[in-house]
């Protein structure tokens, strides 16, 4: 429930913001996909991987991030390659996508889930590999070094004690630029 205001919340700034610059758009010059002058962003994703995560580009439209997702039995880790494209024509609104892996640790208790009508649960110390894809839409904010993401990172999990693992974990973001 906590999560789910969170994101609602950080959704609703994300609107407000491109509704205020997307009425100045006219006045805005053409700008590139890296126009926000910013490298490097560190800041929190909220969603079923929640966690520290950081973001370095590595050319005009490509990005390496990191996630370090925390959660209540365990710790994860996650490296994607991100492509930049503009979107809608707003200065700082860009589409991206991309794909990468993740590695994740349980930690000191058996989670039991109940899907597709059987249990399927993580075991204590069990360790999980998965890929992951990814899509989503980020807004630079102009005046302030902040950056709103908007995003899905399905994945695909395969844990070490048995059983595969599924989901479309959806996130939302808030970031610090630099």
């Amino acid at each position: 429930m906590k999560t789910t205001k969170m994101i609602l919340t950080l959704a609703t700034i994300l609107v407000c913001v491109f509704n205020v610059n997307a009425q100045d758009n006219d006045k805005a010059p053409s700008l590139a996909i890296n126009t926000s002058s910013y490298k490097t962003a560190i800041g929190l994703r909220a969603g079923e991987t929640s966690g520290l995560t950081i973001k370095r580009f590595i050319g005009s439209n490509t990005a390496l991030e990191g996630i370090v997702g925390i959660w209540s039995h365990g710790l994860s880790t996650t490296i994607l390659f991100e492509k930049y494209t503009p979107a809608f024509n707003v200065s700082g609104l860009n589409w991206y996508y991309g794909a990468g892996g993740h590695v994740a640790f349980e930690t000191s208790r058996t989670v039991y889930y109940y899907r597709n009508g059987r249990y399927d649960k993580y075991h204590d110390g069990s360790v999980g590999l998965g890929i992951d894809g990814l899509i989503g839409i980020e807004y630079k904010i102009q005046a302030i070094p902040f950056a709103l993401s908007l995003d899905m990172k399905p994945f695909i999990e395969v844990i070490s004690r048995g059983g595969v693992w599924i989901s479309l974990d959806p996130g939302l973001g808030i970031k610090v630029t630099f």
